[in-house]
């Protein structure tokens, strides 16, 4: 057999200036009462509805569910975020109208974001948990002021849940249906996009952060076109009730309100089309405006997550923007502010604009806020504040700011002014193209500001006068004209740790690893509750055929050195709470010397966005819809009003539902991106906590978003990995009623493998540039040397060879290597026939080699220790990166007989159960291929080398 590897394989990886303008080439807009680029600009500049005129809400917005090909079974398990966000998706790329060009569907990213839980999530988790009390409800009716009678109890327990799946609606694809990362995978197959896909939430710098890593990926040629889709609502009481707590919530959003006590909680998806200026001039794309500059920084600060109230820090990002695009203050005429209406936050915001921006005239920088019309829409907010600022830009006018009430708001300075109309946006001669400013916050201590500029259709005018389509194509380019003439710097991975079932740390892992042992058995009654959860050999839709599993164990205690109130940790979720302590070893096997990280950084983590403890608090808020549930039982007929609310108490009270939101602390504990922020702020980074989604692809698209911002200059090193920890009731019972697990336990490659076991899991790793690794003296434990990255656009659930070969070979086009000099693979390795065989077919059409010197060894982490969804990457790469640094191969547990369907030797490979000697020629690098798949056809893959030179 020979490799398909070619030149082919290095498509996407061509670099663009650091400081190219990327242009703006579609937008959509859904907001109450708002659909389209146009209506929205309307809705900006002329008077708004009078109060009580009753604005239609998200809600009233109809999506056709058919026009996206999705299969019926599958309609039901939708969160309607998704809905809306496909819709916007299909707005925003017939608004931009792609030019007779047509758009590269390789090289075009789907990046979508949101914050907190969807409505799926929220209703899937109290289905489940509806069991337990369904349970009190029967052990209550026992008694004999409610009659005593066993079967009557019973009767009404399983009329409650039948009752209950049918107001909570019930699907076997309620896993995949519900989960964050299928809302950019869905629009992905839905317009046959086949770039990079993944979900991420920041808070409310969501927005910001997905719009820096489109940036990032289009300036490091990664990609042709990012669609960037975000969106807020309201899906339950939680967020409300959570920000609410933190003193945040107030009856509207008065962005200038010198008094201002919070913001309105709004609603809204929006989406823009982003291309490099050379390539949307050269498709004849509309240019709305550039963007130029962006900078994101961040206050690490221990305690509660708060805004920044720091003049200082507000005013470094704000001039970092400026910087990075070569723009004064002075060329800039409008600042688009974040404006919350929380009084010491916009204060800050206001001095630092008014620090950076004191060289303008007087009046001269008109301010405002799409808060006064949209309210606070929280993940949306930035792409909100970027859509107005661009829309101006292009319509060359000055959108009017509402006048905050009861009175006028705080002075901005003298150079700033508020418009209480709109006005045209007016130019000196000679003075170059109009430049608006976007500045935003998060409450978890991030800082951000874009610099926009103009664009002059002029330029372009025989390109712009092409016929235009809203077409998209599969064709490749020219030979996440692209060829690398020189692969890019490799990353330094200069820091790790761990924490995987019964191993508290990474040399625990390893050595579970050399075993040739799993650590798979029986979950805990803690876990899974048996006698509501478990039944064996049964699909079902409320229980779980299995009860296998390799959960950890979470930590009782802060890492040593951090000083977190008892309250704070009792509230932090348990993700939350493994991940600092992992991080805490990563900082403590640097030693004291090191341990201190200079400069500007990311915190990256993958994860799932709606976390364990966020759900279950929804459950207990949502504790009303059971209870109106039981009213309406047959079983409870001959009880009497007073009765049945007497009953009511008293299960409530058994059943003892988790609270609702109690301090500011409380929401915290619950966001998905608080992962990352915990760790940012608690340590003192000043790093830029983020929360990725990108399925069982999760770590590996943690680790692809630090390696572009490390690439393009944004940041000085990253800690990226994942988290997740699937050993739970409602995970077990979810994939369950998919058929997804195990009925015994996962054996990757095995002829008997039937699917996988949940496993609990984290590991993380410090990045840096090479270079600088290199300088500050850091031992090196490995090198990244490329990482690729597909989506299928095919199926949600199906793998697909063809996305996982596109994934491997733009990781071996910045290698600078060939697939015959890896040896070793760690595989994705599901444990499922089909998974495994597309897999290894995959693989075949890439590292297949005459010239390979010996078998490529292939292996899984999840053999030993399970598959631990978003941590599933992190994991490998952990295993892959032990079997560099010690030239020792890992073994496999489980397995019996190898799948003669693999086909091993066209390859050829092997699938060791036993640990071995890592033979390599003196002076040449081992080098390892790491792949995580994901549900939604997301694929990715890793390419590490051993660091032979200097300290390891």
């Amino acid at each position: 057999m020979h490799s398909e590897f070619d030149a082919r394989g290095a498509v996407g990886t061509a670099r663009a200036p650091q400081d190219e303008p990327i242009a703006i080439v579609g937008i959509a807009a859904l907001y109450p009462g708002v659909r389209g680029a146009d209506a929205f600009w309307r809705s900006l500049t002329e008077p708004p509805p009078p109060p009580g005129a009753g604005a239609p809400s998200l809600a009233d917005i109809e999506v056709d569910v058919a026009q996206f090909g999705i299969p019926p079974a599958q309609a039901g398990a939708l969160t309607r975020m998704q809905l809306l966000m496909l819709e916007a998706a299909r707005e925003c790329l017939e608004d931009a109208k792609a030019g007779d060009r047509t758009l590269q569907a390789e090289r075009t990213d789907v990046v979508a974001g949101v914050c907190a839980g969807l409505d799926r999530q929220y209703a899937n988790a109290l289905r489940v948990e509806s069991s337990r009390y369904a349970r009190e409800l029967e052990r209550a009716m026992t008694a004999p002021e409610f009659g005593g009678s066993a079967r009557t109890a019973a009767q009404a327990a399983d009329e409650l849940r039948t009752a209950l799946v049918r107001r909570l609606g019930a699907s076997p694809h309620d896993r995949v249906g519900e989960m964050a990362s299928t809302i950019p995978a869905r629009i992905a197959g839905a317009f046959k996009l086949r770039g990079r896909t993944l979900a991420l939430e920041s808070a409310d710098a969501t927005s910001f952060l997905a719009l820096a890593h489109a940036l990032d990926s289009l300036r490091g040629g990664l990609s042709e076109a990012v669609l960037v889709v975000t969106g807020q609502r309201e899906e339950g009481p939680f967020l409300r009730a959570a920000l609410a707590a933190k003193g945040l919530i107030a009856a509207e959003t008065r962005p200038f309100a010198a008094d201002g006590d919070g913001f309105a909680l709004g609603e809204g998806v929006g989406a823009l089309l982003l291309k490099r200026l050379s390539s949307a001039v050269r498709d004849g794309d509309r240019v709305y405006a550039t963007v130029r500059g962006c900078a994101v920084r961040h206050e690490g600060r221990p305690g509660v997550f708060r805004y920044s109230t720091s003049v200082e820090r507000r005013a470094g990002a704000a001039r970092a923007a400026l910087d990075s695009c070569g723009a004064s203050p002075e060329s800039v005429g409008y600042v688009e502010c974040g404006g919350y209406g929380v009084a010491h936050e916009t204060r800050a915001e206001l001095d630092a604009l008014a620090a950076v921006y004191a060289g303008a005239g007087p009046g001269n920088v008109v301010v405002g806020s799409v808060r006064d019309r949209l309210g606070h829409t929280f993940a949306n907010a930035g792409l909100a504040s970027v859509t107005k600022a661009a829309l101006a830009l292009y319509h060359r006018r000055l959108p009017a700011q509402l006048p905050p009430e009861p009175g006028p708001g705080p002075e901005p300075g003298p150079a700033f002014r508020t418009l209480p109309e709109p006005r045209k946006w007016l130019r000196e001669a000679g003075a170059g193209p109009r430049r608006a400013a976007v500045s935003g916050a998060s409450l978890t201590g991030t800082l951000c500001h874009l610099i926009l500029e103009e664009h002059d259709p002029d330029a372009a005018a025989p390109a712009a006068e092409r016929p235009r389509t809203a077409r998209v194509s599969a064709a490749l380019p020219a030979a996440p004209s692209a060829t690398l003439s020189a692969a890019p710097e490799p990353i330094a991975i200069v820091g790790y740790g761990g924490r995987f079932g019964d191993a508290p740390d990474a040399d625990a892992f390893r050595a579970a690893m050399l075993t040739g042992e799993d650590r798979i058995g029986p979950l805990p009654e803690s876990l899974l509750d048996r006698e509501l959860y478990y039944e064996p050999g049964k699909l079902s839709l409320t229980r779980s055929y299995t009860d296998q599993g390799s959960p950890l164990e979470v930590p009782e205690q802060p890492p040593e050195g951090l000083r977190i109130p008892p309250r704070r940790w009792a509230v932090m979720d348990a993700a939350q709470r493994v991940a600092l302590s992992v991080a805490g070893e990563l900082l403590a096997r640097r030693g004291p010397a090191a341990a201190a990280l200079r400069g500007r950084g990311l915190v990256a983590t993958g994860t799932n966005l709606s976390l364990a403890r966020e759900r279950r608090a929804a459950a207990g808020l949502a504790l009303g819809e059971v209870e109106s549930a039981v009213g309406g039982l047959a079983a409870l007929g001959r009880l009497d009003p007073t009765e049945t609310a007497t009953l009511l108490d008293l299960v409530r009270e058994r059943y003892a539902p988790e609270p609702g939101p109690r301090g500011p602390e409380d929401l915290d504990g619950a966001l998905a991106g608080g992962v990352a922020a915990v760790i940012a702020n608690e340590y003192g980074l000043d790093a830029v906590p983020l929360g990725i989604e990108a399925a069982c692809a999760s770590s590996l698209a943690a680790l692809d978003v630090a390696v572009g911002r490390l690439r393009s200059g944004s940041v000085d090193y990253a800690l990226a990995g994942g988290v997740e920890l699937p050993c739970n009731a409602r995970d077990m019972v979810l994939c369950s009623a998919l058929g997804l697990l195990s009925h015994g336990r996962i054996t990757p490659f095995d002829a008997a493998a039937d699917g996988f076991t949940p496993g609990d899991g984290c590991a993380l790793f410090l990045l840096k540039r090479y270079a600088d690794a290199r300088r500050d003296g850091d031992a090196i434990h490995g090198l990244l040397c490329g990482i690729g990255a597909s989506n299928d656009a095919k199926s949600l659930i199906a793998p697909d060879a063809d996305g996982q070969v596109r994934a491997m070979r733009q990781a071996f086009g910045q290698a600078g290597f060939d697939p015959a000099d890896v040896g070793y693979l760690e595989a994705h390795g599901t444990g499922t026939r089909v998974g495994d065989r597309v897999e290894i077919a995959a693989v075949a059409r890439v590292y297949a080699s005459p010239h390979r010197r010996r078998p490529l060894e292939i292996g899984s982490a999840k053999s030993f220790f399970g598959h631990t969804f978003a941590a599933a990457g992190a994991a490998g790469l952990l295993r892959a990166l032990h079997a560099l640094r010690t030239g020792v191969l890992p073994a496999n547990a489980g397995l019996t007989t190898v799948n003669p369907e693999l086909e091993l030797d066209r390859v050829p490979a092997r699938v060791s159960t036993a640990s071995r000697p890592w033979e390599s020629a003196p002076g040449r690098p081992r080098r390892a291929g790491v792949s995580s798949f994901g549900t939604g056809g997301i694929n990715y893959h890793v390419l590490i080398e051993e660091h032979l030179d200097g300290p390891r």
